[in-house]
């Protein structure tokens, strides 16, 4: 008798583990930051961004698999917008100028991009 409980349990845990292993899981939510050098109200900054995120939904990439933060520094500290979304510490971040890359760089204790 104890060996047929002991055979069932092996099978039932068999066939728990592979049901388990199969189930589907969820795909992880990406995130992306981006770092813009004009404010929030400047239209071809809008424009610029509206771009990149038309892109990436062509590419499948949509609002329920990507998230998107925005940092528009405009005249203010950039590199308080970069501590920001590198605290968030999203999967990529997308600068678009190289001062905004220098801020990143400077956040991260690396030496800034030189100036010419």
């Amino acid at each position: 008798m104890r060996r047929r409980y002991f055979i069932s349990g092996i099978i039932g845990s068999a066939v728990v583990w592979a049901l388990a292993a199969h189930a589907q899981q969820p795909e992880r939510v990406r995130r992306i930051g981006v770092l813009m050098n004009v404010s929030e109200s400047n239209p071809d900054g809008q424009a610029r961004l509206a771009e990149f995120m038309r892109g990436l939904e062509e590419l499948g990439w949509t609002r329920d698999r990507v998230r998107i933060d925005v940092r528009w520094s405009g005249d203010t500290d950039s590199r308080r917008y970069a501590a920001e979304l590198v605290a968030l510490k999203p999967d990529v971040i997308l600068a678009n100028t190289s001062g905004m890359v220098a801020a990143l760089q400077c956040h991260q204790g690396c030496s800034p991009l030189p100036t010419s």
